[in-house]
């Protein structure tokens, strides 16, 4: 029996996800390590959980592998998607002797200044940007790059914490909040401009074996500063066409520049106007944003399987026949408190309900989500992607969500 340690900080809905895909592996015993215990079926699945204090904190992560080592003998994997949770993860695989990925290389995807200082020495297009220590650092880059620029932790997580600086007085309150100083700097990134998009990949051994590719409509960053858009993510069917080639080949250059040898990859990346690309940022972990979901539609898979084959067993499945387009909608609205009321569902059932394969509606009296995914979300799917885009329209201009 191998026993498999999932480490998260707290049993959420789409964290377990993956959890229950570990757990169904042939001769897995599953392990936990969290900061909040699992109820109900997700507690059953688990043979054992160690409770901690601090989900995030390496040694305490470390001496709850301990104890579970100590309990069932040796660990065959230590895993967890989170982001905040890779680096400590490598350590303590570093520390007790457990194969996975190294923390350098965790490091190098968490750490957004040092991974496109690497992405960059590789020749691989990024945003200009720089480690804020002093004001003085700030007025140099702004002198450089023009405004407006971003600005987010060095270690930031897609669009937590990161804001769009349109002049020096947001510049000046925006470290404040951060915080930045010369032992703890802030980036500063070029604003890019242009089509956002994600890359996807599963990575064994070094090789990248499946590739997936994703619109965002709009920009993540646009959804975080305007908290009341319904936004959509198209995962198109043909990904192996102009439109997306020479993004691909960037994609997977970046994940051998990095160095990942097992596990998932999330590339957000742009394509500007004049057509050129540019990475935006890349993630040793499994997308958000309901992506694996949407991809285990596209093909007519599980790819929370696909996850736990991979950093378990490093072993791939695949390859999958790409067969649908795929449209995620995110119900949002306007206000603050509890969702009082939810229109439109019966109205754009009856123009769009034939294509939904999954959706989650916002539960009246449910305190507003602070997460941009919003309070609930529709999944729609067909081997159009046209029709696909026209369905996510409908949805997002027919459900409306209300707060009070």
């Amino acid at each position: 029996m191998r026993n498999v340690i999932f480490a998260a900080p707290f049993p959420l809905e789409t964290t377990m996800r993956f959890a229950r895909a570990a757990s169904r592996l042939p001769d897995v015993r599953l392990l936990g390590v969290m900061q909040t215990l699992p109820t109900g079926a997700d507690a059953r699945m688990f043979a054992d959980v160690v409770q901690v204090e601090d989900g995030l904190d390496t040694d305490q992560l470390r001496q709850a592998a301990e104890i579970l080592i100590g309990r069932h003998g040796k660990i065959h994997r230590l895993i967890g998607i989170l982001e905040p949770l890779q680096v400590q993860l490598a350590e303590v695989r570093r520390d007790l002797g457990i194969v996975g990925t190294r923390p350098e290389t965790a490091d190098l995807f968490r750490d957004k200044a040092r991974m496109k200082d690497e992405l960059r020495k590789h020749g691989l297009p990024c945003a200009r940007h720089k480690l804020i220590r002093t004001w003085a650092d700030a007025e140099a880059f702004v002198a450089e790059v023009g405004l407006p620029i971003v600005l987010k932790p060095t270690a930031g997580m897609g669009c937590k914490a990161t804001w769009r600086i349109k002049n020096l007085d947001e510049l000046r309150a925006a470290l404040r909040s951060l915080h930045a100083s010369p032992t703890h700097p802030a980036m500063a990134e070029e604003f890019l401009r242009g089509r956002e998009y994600s890359f996807e990949t599963i990575t064994i051994n070094g090789e990248v074996l499946f590739q997936s590719c994703s619109r965002y409509y709009p920009s993540p960053l646009e959804v975080v500063e305007t908290p009341w858009i319904q936004w959509v993510v198209v995962l198109p069917r043909v990904i192996d066409d102009a439109d997306h080639n020479d993004a691909r080949a960037l994609g997977v250059k970046a994940v051998k520049a990095l160095g990942l040898e097992t596990g998932f990859t999330h590339m957000e990346w742009f394509r500007r106007e004049d057509g050129s690309l540019a990475i935006g940022e890349i993630a040793a972990r499994p997308p958000g944003a309901n992506i694996v979901l949407a991809n285990s539609y596209a093909h007519d898979t599980d790819m929370y399987l696909a996850w736990a084959r991979a950093v378990v067993d490093d072993k791939f499945d695949g390859p999958w026949e790409r067969k649908y387009a795929v449209g995620i909608a995110f119900l949002r609205g306007v206000g603050h408190g509890r969702v009082v009321r939810v229109d439109g569902i019966e109205e754009a059932s009856a123009k769009v309900g034939h294509l939904v394969v999954e959706s989650r509606l916002p539960a009246r009296g449910a305190m507003r989500s602070d997460s941009y995914e919003g309070d609930g979300y529709v999944i729609v799917r067909d081997p159009d992607v046209e029709k696909v885009k026209a369905a996510m329209q409908t949805v997002i201009e027919t459900v409306s969500v209300e707060y009070g």
